[in-house]
């Protein structure tokens, strides 16, 4: 699969990217280097490898949840600015 010049130009005006013809002409040629390295990918024989969703094995790197208890209102209001015994009060936003 090879790509063109002038969806290179579709994609960038997509994009919103001017692209100069000299540019154009490089990334169409880095683009179709791309897809050449993937058709050769494409040709290994990979039905014996496992598949991965990382590269590293990666095990127990988030911790199991666990209800705990939270704070009772006495305790979350203790440090607040300013309350009314039930909630924050915080200035207007709007």
């Amino acid at each position: 699969m090879k790509i063109t010049a002038e969806e290179v130009a579709h994609v960038a005006a997509l994009a919103r990217l001017r692209l100069s013809d000299q540019m154009s002409a490089k990334l169409t040629e880095q683009l179709n280097d791309i897809l050449t390295a993937m058709d050769k990918l494409a040709q290994l024989d990979t039905s014996g490898v496992p598949s991965t969703n990382h590269a590293l094995e990666l095990t127990g790197a988030m911790r199991p949840d666990q209800a705990r208890p939270g704070l009772d209102h006495q305790r979350a209001l203790a440090n607040a600015p300013d309350s009314d015994g039930q909630s924050f009060i915080v200035p207007k936003v709007i």
